[in-house]
């Protein structure tokens, strides 16, 4: 059995580019299903997210698929040229991705825990499409196990790094600041709820969108006011920002909209969505400075960070060498009962003759024939388990093919 993944990122590719490839968690599901339905693929557990979109797979080790062209397919793309954009990986390489991204060492914000939440959910989601497979199901929930070590006993130097944070950090050094400054969060989904929640701990006067008919039973951030959606565009004019967070395949903001409303003073529009909440062409309005999620990168790490760094690689190791342990273990331990088995009947037909030759009764026989069983199985398991432990891999494997090879037919 092999593990495989295909992925494309903020690192290879523009957000219009990973908007055709991004899933919502409906069409996840749904796609999950019809993957699994295709010969050879064991397993499969689909992660799509605003800066990533990644297919993992476990299949025989003599599976010839392609993952880019199943991707196409669900997508109803035929154009080869997008698969320069992505990036396949299998075996150590792909274990090792998975370990460092639910880790936050591979985000576009280094360090974020957002993306631990997000494996942990495709986890989740595959389990109830009954996608998932035993190798793909203990690979992730290990890798979360990973990030939340990290998350706990590692102090990045962000408090809480999600994208609005930086955003906010980046538009402070443009000389920005967000106290008592107006604005407005479209959309109340989890990305939505923590940019509300951020800019409000900034200094800011918020307000979230909130749509007509979810009015009622929808929670904002405690601080922030709301309005319905359908008023977004009268109440826009007030605003210095605007952060646009939704899961919706259309534009919140679209380029007509703006053709009979005035703008009085500069507002700062941030599309935090893929695909893309507001129309690029917003970007020519001389009122508007827009930008998107491929705006906020950490291209430098200070030392403090690159000490946490070493701190957080050292845990993902640890926690990779355990799932190497299972995996590993899963064919062979098979393969050491039998040989338990073949060894323990090997020593009963040995003393068979000097028990049936000692003089005691038969029910006490039977018993220490049975105890003898037993006792010769622990040894064997002590032995064979004990040169696991002192011995390499590879060496420990070629014992057991030696230990098999006694008891061939």
């Amino acid at each position: 059995m092999s593990i495989s993944m295909i992925g494309i990122d903020h690192n290879r590719a523009p957000v219009d580019i990973r908007a055709l490839f991004a899933f919502t968690r409906k069409n996840a599901g749904e796609a999950m299903e019809e993957i699994q339905k295709e010969d050879g693929i064991l397993g499969c557990i689909l992660l799509s997210t605003c800066n990533r979109m990644e297919l993992w797979v476990s299949v025989p080790e003599d599976w010839e698929g392609c993952l880019y062209e199943q991707l196409c397919r669900l997508k109803g793309i035929r154009e080869e040229k997008y698969r320069t954009y992505f990036t396949e990986r299998s075996g150590k390489e792909a274990v090792e991705h998975l370990f460092y991204l639910t880790s936050g060492l591979k985000s576009q914000i280094l360090g974020e825990d957002q993306i631990l939440t997000q494996v942990k959910d495709a986890l989740s989601l595959a389990r109830e499409h009954f996608t998932t497979d035993g190798v793909l199901e203990v690979l992730f929930r290990m890798a979360v196990t990973a990030g939340k070590k990290i998350k706990t006993e590692v102090p990045f130097s962000h408090g809480n790094p999600s994208v609005i944070h930086q955003a906010i950090e980046f538009l402070r050094e443009r000389g920005i600041a967000m106290e008592n400054k107006v604005c407005m969060v479209i959309g109340n989904g989890e990305m939505g709820k923590i940019a509300a929640q951020t800019l409000r701990e900034a200094g800011a006067d918020v307000t979230v969108t909130v749509r007509q008919y979810r009015s009622g039973v929808v929670n904002i951030p405690l601080g922030c006011k709301r309005i319905n959606y359908g008023e977004r565009m009268e109440y826009l004019p007030q605003c210095d920002l605007v952060v646009s967070a939704t899961a919706s395949p259309n534009y919140t903001l679209k380029e007509e909209l703006f053709q009979e409303q005035t703008l009085n003073k500069p507002v700062v529009m941030i599309d935090l969505a893929v695909p893309r909440d507001i129309d690029p062409k917003l970007a020519d309005n001389e009122w508007i400075t827009l930008y998107d999620m491929d705006s906020f990168k950490v291209e430098n790490h200070s030392a403090y960070m690159a000490e946490n760094l070493e701190q957080a690689g050292a845990i993902v190791q640890k926690q990779m060498d355990e799932f190497y342990d299972w995996y590993n273990g899963r064919t062979v331990i098979p393969r050491i009962q039998e040989i338990k088995e073949e060894a323990v009947q090997d020593l009963n037909l040995r003393i068979g003759k000097i028990l049936r030759n000692t003089p005691m009764e038969e029910g006490d026989r039977e018993k220490l024939q049975e105890a003898i069983s037993v006792s010769a199985g622990k040894v064997v398991n002590k032995m064979i388990f004990g040169l696991r432990d002192s011995l390499s891999q590879d060496a420990f494997l070629e014992c057991v093919a030696g230990l098999e090879k006694l008891y061939e037919n």
